[in-house]
């Protein structure tokens, strides 16, 4: 797991890598909240290409980021996903509120301009 911040869009990028499980669930929430609040970011991006196994914390994890980020007048994307992580979140519903884009430049784009892309 790894958390950056990108200053010039008050947004934050969570990579995850291997499994997004319970065991890392409680870690990524308690470091990507406290970058958050230590660097006044609004907006949430979750690369997912190095992700191999998301279970319903992970689920979690991502849902209460996206709470966050919309309490604070932020976006939440995400990139990166396979056909197993893509299925796991349409059958959750989060597609329909997490914005789901081709990559950290389309991820940028959408939370800056609010640009929204299919596919």
């Amino acid at each position: 797991m790894e958390i950056k911040l990108i200053g010039e869009k008050r947004a934050i990028l969570i990579k995850v890598d291997g499994e997004l499980d319970h065991h890392m669930a409680g870690k990524i929430k308690d470091a990507a909240d406290r970058k958050m609040r230590s660097t006044n970011a609004v907006n949430v991006i979750f690369d997912l290409s190095d992700m191999t196994f998301m279970d319903s914390a992970g689920i979690g994890v991502m849902m209460g980021r996206y709470k966050k980020a919309r309490t604070l007048g932020g976006k939440t994307a995400v990139f990166g996903t396979n056909a197993q992580t893509l299925r796991i979140i349409k059958m959750s519903g989060m597609d329909k509120i997490i914005k789901i884009v081709p990559g950290f430049e389309k991820a940028i784009r959408y939370i800056d301009k609010g640009e929204i892309y299919n596919g």
